[in-house]
């Protein structure tokens, strides 16, 4: 637990962050049990929430959604634990190597999906080096990895963006934990898969986890990925709620609100169910 002074030094910024987000929050819970007098609703009730889970189109965005951001998060987490196993040998041009696995920890996610979108849609930069090539007699015949019904462009952008994220955080773990625990598995008859699957990961998992609720919670949420690489139909749920909200009918806001809601709880639940896996793992004999 932080000491008294530290709580009293954070307690300036504390207040100000944590005022405006359980403002913005309670606003929006208001909302989204169509209390808005401005519009003439002054009785609370869960219509909207009745609507949008009797929505086909939510329903759609919602499967849509909880796809991309498992995918990414497996993905992520896979090619994370590979990096992080490689990077903590050593061998000539690791410290450049490591340079830059962690280089684009400085990109703005839309500066990639800009990337993203520039290399691999059909217009793009492969699709007419394909066609100058000679491997396609179009560009229009290159593959659809952007704007597809598979999301294959924002889990890319997903994948590609948090993959040093969850690989520093696994290597840093890696380096406190050191090489003995292993050691001794390989020295008792283990193979090197077998010192790694019983004893490495296990005591990995832990922290892999809640890094990876993160890049769910992430995933889940964000909205300018999707909207610049996703498909019109079905939109992400964060693009459903965000269109839900600027439509020029404003009885659509309760709805929009109430999206922002279930996001944020399953989110939030995603998180809570990683550091309660997280407690047990650390406590287990």
């Amino acid at each position: 637990m932080p000491d008294r002074k530290t709580i009293l030094l954070l307690a300036p910024a504390l207040l100000v962050t944590g005022g405006l987000f359980f403002a913005a929050l309670s606003l929006v819970m208001i909302r989204s049990v169509s209390y808005m007098p401005v519009l003439g609703l002054t009785q609370p009730n869960l219509s909207a929430y009745a609507a949008i889970l009797t929505s086909p189109a939510f329903l759609r965005s919602l499967a849509l959604t909880l796809y991309i951001a498992v995918a990414s998060t497996l993905l992520s987490a896979l090619a994370a634990i590979a990096a992080a196993l490689l990077l903590r040998q050593t061998f000539p041009g690791r410290a450049v190597i490591t340079f830059l696995f962690q280089l684009n920890l400085t990109i703005p996610h839309i500066v990639g999906a800009i990337g993203i979108l520039y290399l691999f849609s059909q217009s793009g930069a492969f699709a007419r080096l394909a066609f100058h090539t000679g491997l396609i007699t179009q560009p229009a015949q290159f593959p659809a990895l952007v704007h597809d019904p598979f999301a294959i462009g924002i889990i890319l952008q997903y994948v590609w963006k948090e993959v040093p994220f969850l690989g520093l955080i696994l290597l840093a773990n890696m380096q406190t934990i050191g090489a003995d625990h292993e050691a001794t598995a390989r020295s008792l008859g283990a193979s090197r898969w077998q010192a790694f699957r019983h004893v490495l990961l296990p005591m990995l998992m832990p922290g892999l986890l809640s890094a990876s609720a993160l890049v769910f919670a992430f995933a889940f949420g964000a909205y300018e990925i999707p909207l610049l690489l996703g498909a019109n139909s079905p939109a992400t749920l964060p693009v459903l709620a965000w269109r839900s909200y600027t439509d020029v009918d404003l009885a659509a806001r309760p709805q929009a609100m109430a999206m922002a809601v279930i996001i944020a709880l399953l989110s939030a639940a995603m998180i809570a169910l990683s550091r309660l896996y997280a407690r047990r793992g650390r406590h287990a004999p």
